[in-house]
């Protein structure tokens, strides 16, 4: 195959306003948090559909202002799923919280029955995650928060541009009211929007934004670009001991014409993930990522499923012929118990996922971004077909000489 053919796993999709965007910032002499960070955060409200949005420098950092200004501490039990980003536990054990993990259901994300079995007098609240643009049943999971008096904080880093049930991911039922404390996105390299590193948390509660918008920013009162804005506006108090998780508007600038373009990004990857399921139905070595009728998936992560007792190679080989057929690929994740950090929390049997790990060593996500054209799509899917193909295992009755 030739160089032209070869398909990384991500490119990103920038374009000129976004160039131009930045160039304008940085010659307007204010990089940090300002007025460009104001307009990004004011369309992703109006996008999402919720009152209250805060850019920070992360997902992490969003995730970790909502379980602070929960003031989810030392004796707090949180629920979230193993089959994550590390960061995910990491924002509960930074807060002194204790994570706890439920398995996963058939389409990969959280099961809320096994949320409910892992609730005990110390759960304080629950933290499902998105899994790769699929949302999770969020329904259910609101019914125990309810039941059980629960915080819920949505992991939405893969999820920006999905909807459940005709609403935005993040962004609560309007009709019923019903919607979690607060949900944090990703605005990494890799994901639908970019800003390079960056992010958004946002909430309907008013005085939890309030809260984590002093925590954002040194736990000060004013925000800098404010603060300076006036004569006399110098003065400003600390109010709590916060973090420096702000994003700057050298990153909004990226951000604001990013969003304006999601619509179009989303349809690219909905038609390019119909093209990889159309080419790998009918292969019966793959199987193709879980979808849902009453959802819109975001599409971040196009996630194969190896049915490896019909293979003669396990995953990490399958992983390597395909890099050798010029296919970048990844996998997404490595369970949360599997890691050394995490396994004095894992081997306690409340935090046992065997759904999890089983899915694990079968999973691989390959290529979707719109920066690829629909011919490398249909290359990249054919490539998996015929590696699976040339791989599979062979029957018992064709070893033995025998014939159907």
């Amino acid at each position: 195959m030739s160089n032209s053919l070869s398909i990384p796993y991500h490119k990103p999709s920038i374009g000129q306003e976004e160039i131009d965007e930045v160039v304008a910032t940085l010659q307007s002499g204010w990089l940090t948090t300002g007025a460009r960070t104001a307009q990004f955060e004011k369309e992703f409200r109006e996008y999402v559909n919720v009152p209250h949005a805060m850019g920070v420098n992360s997902c992490t950092a969003g995730l970790h202002l909502a379980l602070a200004a929960l003031n989810l501490g030392k004796g707090a039990e949180v629920i979230t799923t193993p089959l994550t980003f590390c960061a995910t536990v990491n924002v509960i054990l930074h807060v002194g919280a204790t994570p706890v993990l439920a398995d996963i259901g058939p389409d990969g994300n959280i099961d809320p029955a096994s949320i409910a079995s892992r609730i005990t007098e110390k759960t304080r609240a629950i933290l499902p995650v998105h899994l790769a643009g699929l949302p999770a049943d969020m329904d259910s999971i609101w019914a125990l928060a309810r039941r059980h008096r629960l915080h819920v904080v949505e992991d939405c880093a893969h999820a920006i541009g999905a909807t459940y049930r005709g609403w935005p991911v993040g962004g609560g039922n309007p009709e019923t009211g019903t919607h979690s404390d607060a949900s944090a996105y990703s605005f990494y390299a890799t994901k639908n929007i970019t800003t390079g590193e960056g992010g958004m948390v946002t909430s309907h509660d008013e005085a939890l934004a309030e809260k984590m918008k002093v925590l954002c920013l040194h736990g000060i009162s004013k925000d800098a670009w404010q603060r300076y804005s006036a004569a006399g506006k110098w003065y400003y108090e600390v109010l709590e001991a916060g973090f420096k998780y702000n994003l700057s508007d050298v990153q909004s600038s990226m951000g604001i014409h990013q969003l304006r373009k999601l619509p179009s990004f989303l349809e690219t990857r909905k038609r390019y993930a119909m093209i990889y399921n159309e080419i790998l139905a009918d292969v019966e070595e793959v199987e193709t990522p879980p979808d849902k009728s009453d959802c819109e998936h975001a599409w971040h992560l196009y996630t194969i499923r190896l049915n490896l007792d019909k293979l003669s190679v396990n995953r990490d080989e399958f992983i390597t012929l395909l890099q050798e057929r010029g296919i970048g690929t990844s996998v997404h994740f490595i369970p949360i118990p599997l890691h050394p950090f995490f396994v004095s929390y894992a081997n306690l049997p409340q935090n046992h996922c065997p759904e999890a790990m089983a899915l694990y060593p079968r999973i691989i996500s390959l290529p979707l971004y719109p920066a690829m054209s629909e011919e490398q799509v249909v290359h990249a899917a054919n490539q998996v077909k015929d590696l699976a193909h040339a791989v599979r295992k062979v029957r018992a009755f064709a070893a033995a000489g025998g014939s159907r």
